[in-house]
């Protein structure tokens, strides 16, 4: 059997190992890749640390993958051996369950995660339905083309799903490796952007990410001080933090906005009372489709936008997720093969 090797987690908790493993070969509508690049997800602690239902070890982590096409299944089309293409946390879909056929893929009752419902891109090689896939464009590198699959897509397709036209104030709540991309992308979508973070370090980045304006949270009132710049349409919320969310409500300007990406498991403080007069929303907003993904690289290359990366090798994908659970990882670390 044909080997290649693959980052695994043997049991909830564990260490990341690189070891040998089988090659798949592709099923019925499913495609190999012979991976070039993977994205290190915030998510990625959830899955290292069992924190989904149903999965199954030892576990190979990995959801922002990009890549060529090595093999196909039978019955694939419109896609050939060689094609660049790119796998993000939308790991395919049935296309026969109620939301599917509804043509809300993305809600899938059968839908697919990467390294949750087979083994993800911390790898050589990954076997994936033909449904994920996303054509990578000639202008993006591979390292480039990785986070669009999960930090990029998130923030993109949240972004231009709002009711925010251009020139409207939009709020980036977070910095880090979905909030960088977030203000590139509310910045060049010609919102006037303002970064939310905490502590005065971020500030530099933020205004060369595009920020118009930048907030400390650690300095004041987060809702006064956006207030003080006319009120948000929209918070786009990537810091997984509860308190710091709601921190932003009473800054949102009429008919607002608050739209929630980054995970955490803690209640939102926030009271019907805060919503009603106003007429707040307040959004859940899950990925992208494989195409959400597509629109994502193409807007991408139209606007300049790119995630900072720092490129790892796989050997040292131990050192990228420890980076990220010590929360000294660079905006988004990137596994090259």
């Amino acid at each position: 059997m044909p080997t290649h090797h693959a980052v695994r987690v043997a049991s909830a908790g564990g260490p990341l190992e690189l070891a040998e493993v089988e090659t798949v070969s592709p099923a019925r509508d499913e495609v190999r890749l012979a991976v070039t690049a993977c994205g290190v997800c915030g998510t990625d602690r959830a899955f290292v640390h069992g924190g989904f239902p149903n999965m199954s070890w030892p576990l190979t982590p990995g959801h922002e993958i990009a890549g060529k096409i090595a093999e196909l299944g039978e019955g694939v089309e419109g896609f050939a051996v060689g094609d660049r293409v790119a796998v993000g946390w939308f790991g395919g879909c049935c296309y026969h369950c109620d939301p599917c056929r509804k043509g809300i893929f993305i809600h899938c009752a059968n839908g697919k995660i990467p390294s949750w419902h087979y083994p993800g891109g911390y790898a050589e090689s990954v076997t994936v339905p033909a449904s994920a896939l996303a054509r990578i464009p000639s202008e993006l590198t591979d390292a480039e083309a990785a986070p669009m699959g999960c930090a990029g897509v998130t923030t993109y397709n949240a972004l231009r799903h709002t009711k925010a036209l251009p020139g409207d104030r939009v709020a980036i709540l977070g910095v880090g490796g979905l909030g960088h991309l977030g203000v590139q992308f509310a910045r060049a979508m010609g919102f006037e952007t303002i970064a939310i973070a905490r502590g005065a370090a971020k500030a530099d980045d933020a205004r060369e990410l595009g920020a118009h304006h930048y907030i400390d949270s650690t300095g004041g009132d987060v809702s006064e001080a956006l207030r003080g710049l006319g009120g948000a349409a929209v918070v786009l919320a990537t810091a997984g933090n509860s308190q710091a969310m709601a921190d932003t409500v009473g800054g949102l300007a009429p008919q607002g906005e608050l739209i929630t990406i980054g995970v955490t498991p803690d209640p939102l403080p926030i009271s019907p009372v805060q919503l009603i007069n106003p007429g707040l929303s307040i959004v859940g907003h899950p990925s992208g489709t494989a195409k959400d993904v597509e629109d994502t690289m193409h807007f991408a290359v139209l606007s300049g936008v790119r995630a900072w990366v720092e490129e790892l090798p796989l050997a040292r994908a131990a050192e990228g997720y420890a980076a990220l659970e010590q929360g000294r990882a660079h905006y988004r670390t990137v596994l090259t093969m």
